[in-house]
């Protein structure tokens, strides 16, 4: 009598005590892809320009509580920026901080271009198509913030029309900020005080101080002449090849097309410049 009480007790209390339990699995978590940036760990390449992260081919979404925590984030950066092309980093951060609604407007999250570049002509990377000024427009994408930022200097750096910016000082954000308008970077016609309030209410012209220019900024200066020349692709070559044959590195050749990696097509055209110094 005492054993069936005790099994019977083992039934009620103790379900299943002898049967091997059912294991139910939940559906594995979805790895993040919002995060907070976090200040890079930079090094100088051969060019004396810091090197990029690597690039993994995964779009990671960063956002950002505020316009603080924005600015803590990409300071760093821009101050790198600015060391490697001469741009004022109080100009790149108020432009980031404008164009992408420190890094919460509807572009930088789904593309995390941060300056609004469209595709323009020559861009062979990823984009996605956004209502701007007109509907449907060719923007660039970019996998990481970073790569908006490096794109952003070598925007402004490789086109003419922004060539007599950089004879302005890299300190004198007030000047680069008309300066943006009247090269046609922006239609609106209150940019320059935009930026400017930005910057001075958030005192981003700290991030200027101590600039000095890089050795191949000291060496822009005394350029005599850059000749432009287009080579067209045959049969065998190489980007290695093309800059052995026009004494340029691959880097610059990349550069000066927006290329993003060393594919090329016979027949494509290639921009080289050719400088030549005093």
């Amino acid at each position: 009598m005492k054993k069936l009480l005790l099994i019977a007790l083992c039934g009620v209390f103790f379900v299943g005590c002898k049967v091997k339990k059912k294991v139910t699995y939940g559906h594995r978590k979805k790895p993040n892809t919002t995060q907070r940036t976090t200040n890079p760990k930079s090094t100088v390449d051969g060019d004396g320009r810091y090197a990029m992260p690597e690039d993994k081919g995964r779009f990671v979404r960063y956002s950002f509580n505020s316009v603080e925590e924005y600015i803590d984030t990409f300071s760093e950066i821009a101050q790198l920026e600015m060391k490697t092309y001469g741009i004022p980093a109080s100009i790149t951060l108020a432009q980031g901080l404008l164009e992408s609604g420190f890094g919460r407007g509807e572009l930088a999250l789904k593309t995390n271009n941060h300056f609004g570049i469209k595709c323009h002509k020559g861009w062979s990377g990823d984009y996605e198509l956004h209502d701007d000024d007109a509907k449907g427009e060719c923007f660039r994408k970019y996998n990481h913030p970073m790569y908006s930022y490096r794109d952003h200097s070598e925007f402004l750096k490789n086109r003419s029309r922004y060539a007599f910016l950089f004879n302005y000082r890299a300190t004198d954000y007030k000047k680069w900020a008309t300066g943006l308008r009247k090269a046609g970077y922006a239609t609106d016609k209150r940019y320059p005080q935009k930026l400017i309030s930005l910057i001075e209410k958030y005192q981003l012209h700290r991030f200027d101080k101590g600039y000095t220019k890089s050795a191949n900024q000291r060496r822009d200066n005394v350029e005599e002449k850059v000749k432009k020349e287009v080579y067209i692709v045959k049969k065998g070559d190489t980007l290695y090849s093309i800059s052995k044959k026009y004494a340029v590195s691959v880097d610059d050749l990349k550069r000066w097309n927006y290329m993003y990696d060393n594919t090329i097509a016979v027949g494509q055209k290639l921009t080289v410049q050719i400088k030549k110094f005093n």
